[in-house]
């Protein structure tokens, strides 16, 4: 059973209509952007020392890859001819919120993230990328090029073992080095 809620930090943005699944979870997509040199695109959470790949929550009605194309345009400014898609997670991928981060008050109660996972070949230039398209509420304050191995290691600790199952399950999708 999925039902209209909001969880999560800034899941009020534009009072769109996230899902929460009869465990708790929020539907959400996640984006691991490549380019030529098998870089991924890593993102700082505006205003923090944080940095995490664009990813969202899905909006009631919206299929995972519909969520990705949404989330991406409105993170990054990217569109879909600026990128190809290699692939996604088979499955969803789970993550719980830190206590702190449970909004006990909401119903039903969010108390983590499902994810799909996609891998996206970035074939644009970085003129291309504006992370301020989003309106005045952007995500993201700058973002890099960095090294494949890299984000499950930097992202927040509650977030690192999906980072580490992802970047696993999508690494066969790289190619050869």
């Amino acid at each position: 059973t999925i039902t209209k809620e909001y969880c999560g930090q800034g899941a009020v943005l534009g009072k769109r209509q996230l899902v929460i699944d009869s465990e708790g979870y929020r539907a959400n997509v996640a984006v691991v952007l490549i380019n030529d040199e098998k870089q991924v695109f890593w993102c700082r959470r505006i205003g923090q020392d944080a940095w995490q790949f664009p990813q969202g929550g899905m909006n009631e009605g919206e299929t995972p890859e519909e969520a990705m194309f949404r989330e991406l345009r409105e993170e990054t400014g990217l569109l879909p001819h600026h990128v190809d898609v290699l692939g996604r997670t088979r499955d969803w991928l789970k993550y719980n919120l830190p206590e702190h981060l449970v909004r006990r008050h909401s119903k039903p109660i969010c108390v983590g993230q499902k994810q799909v996972w996609f891998l996206l070949q970035f074939r644009g230039t970085e003129k291309d990328v504006d992370l301020s398209s989003y309106g005045d509420r952007p995500e993201f304050d700058d973002w890099s090029w960095v090294d494949y191995e890299l984000p499950a290691t930097q992202v927040v600790d509650f977030k690192q073992d999906v980072y580490e199952r992802a970047m696993q399950e999508l690494k066969h999708l790289l190619g050869p080095n």
